[in-house]
């Protein structure tokens, strides 16, 4: 970012400071999470109360507004402690930012006026909305609902129909998103899964509920009300660099976890500790290279699109091409790094009582996601040479 573009501090205080501040209570709620499948209560209104959700909302809602990378190394310390808290944090930090923005101020000073605000999202169009008197009447079911326990509201994307549930089609009148109120949607029990378990993503429905007109947003048609650098970002690029957070923070904790390991585990064939092993240090070699490397190659890529905006000419499709390249890169090299000292701590790294394991399966989760996969890969290639893009994403 540029000089001028140092992060606005919390009045709470330094979001830095206040993440590793939470991280003896999140680590305690890191098994409760993954028992339960759900974030602790505890641990999300820890947060909320620390403003961590904030660090990407306006300043005038009593958020931060920190530019990206601060955003991505709050992330970082907290996926470090458990990638399913990390994921919840990351999930709130995007809807509290991009909600707070895209509110009228006078309706977003009243929202946010609860300093225990917990908001959970889904910005994919899975609920249909129907233009009623004062509102509209809204029907659907978003899978992946990320921290929806946890959630005062949940804001969920919704194609707009008329009364026969004909869409109103493409342009500015085709989209909105509707702020659910805790009594008006229902929780799934959906997620039986594997990796980030304990981050609750389980399915919210509701079915013909009335939400009013100052309940309902259009993020993709309509101009954010906060007008700062922040909230004039590709939208895309938005949207992508903060799971980062969540894969780098996980493949930071495994190399660490691994390095205390290597010290006093030792194989029983050669009874030699893994850290005098050549391959064992050449496996963390490579991890500490290509997470390091993936981490810079983010920053530099998002630094440069946060540049072009803040400068009024906005990126470029090349620039936004690169920071999609950038983050998806970062999610598969943060897999390959904890793969890398999974495989050199042997049959250890097997056990649930070894965090190497949690981190192994969590970290597999972040490039599913659809703003980080690799689908999109080649078509980024296809913009660098120069040939029109075959993508919404940039």
């Amino acid at each position: 970012m540029s000089a001028d573009s140092h992060p606005v501090r919390l009045d709470r205080g330094d979001p830095i400071e206040r993440a590793h501040e939470l991280v003896p209570l999140l680590r305690d709620c890191a098994d409760e999470a993954e028992r339960e499948r759900r974030l602790p209560e505890r641990a999300a209104q820890a947060m909320a109360r620390a403003g961590l959700y904030r660090v990407a909302a306006p300043r005038s809602v009593g958020g931060a507004e920190c530019d990206p990378a601060t955003q991505i190394e709050v992330i970082e310390i907290v996926s470090a402690v458990d990638g399913s808290i990390g994921w919840n944090l990351m999930i709130g930090i995007e809807v509290m930012g991009v909600l707070g923005a895209a509110l009228p101020p006078e309706r977003a000073a009243k929202l946010y006026a609860d300093p225990d605000l917990v908001v959970s999202g889904a910005l994919n169009p899975m609920g249909t909305a129907n233009a009623v008197d004062g509102g509209y009447r809204v029907s659907g079911r978003w899978p992946f609902a990320s921290g929806c326990h946890n959630a005062d509201y949940f804001w969920g994307q919704c194609r707009v129909v008329d009364a026969d549930g004909n869409e109103a089609g493409l342009g500015p009148k085709s989209m909105r998103e509707a702020l659910l109120a805790r009594d008006e949607f229902e929780i799934l029990d959906t997620w039986h899964v594997s990796g980030m378990r304990g981050s609750g993503s389980h399915d919210v429905a509701c079915e013909d509920v009335f939400v009013p007109e100052e309940r309902m947003t259009g993020v993709f048609f309509e101009p954010m009300h906060a007008d700062s650098t922040l909230y004039r970002l590709p939208a895309f690029s938005r949207l992508a660099y903060n799971k980062v957070g969540v894969s780098t923070g996980i493949a930071r904790a495994a190399i660490d976890h691994f390095k205390a390991l290597a010290s006093t585990h030792k194989r029983r064939a050669s009874g030699v500790p893994l850290s005098e092993r050549p391959d064992v240090q050449l496996a963390v070699a490579e991890a500490e290279t290509r997470l390091r490397s993936a981490r810079a190659f983010v920053l530099d890529a998002v630094s440069q699109v946060w540049d072009a905006t803040e400068s009024g000419r906005g990126a470029t499709n090349e620039e936004r091409a690169l920071v999609h390249l950038a983050c998806a890169n970062a999610a598969a090299e943060s897999v390959a790094a904890v793969d890398l000292v999974c495989n050199v701590a042997g049959t250890a790294s097997l056990f649930e009582s070894n965090p190497l394991e949690r981190c192994q399966r969590d970290v597999r989760v972040v490039p599913q996601h659809i703003t980080v996969s690799p689908q999109w890969n080649a078509n980024a290639g296809r913009v660098m040479l120069g040939l029109p893009s075959n993508s919404v994403f940039f």
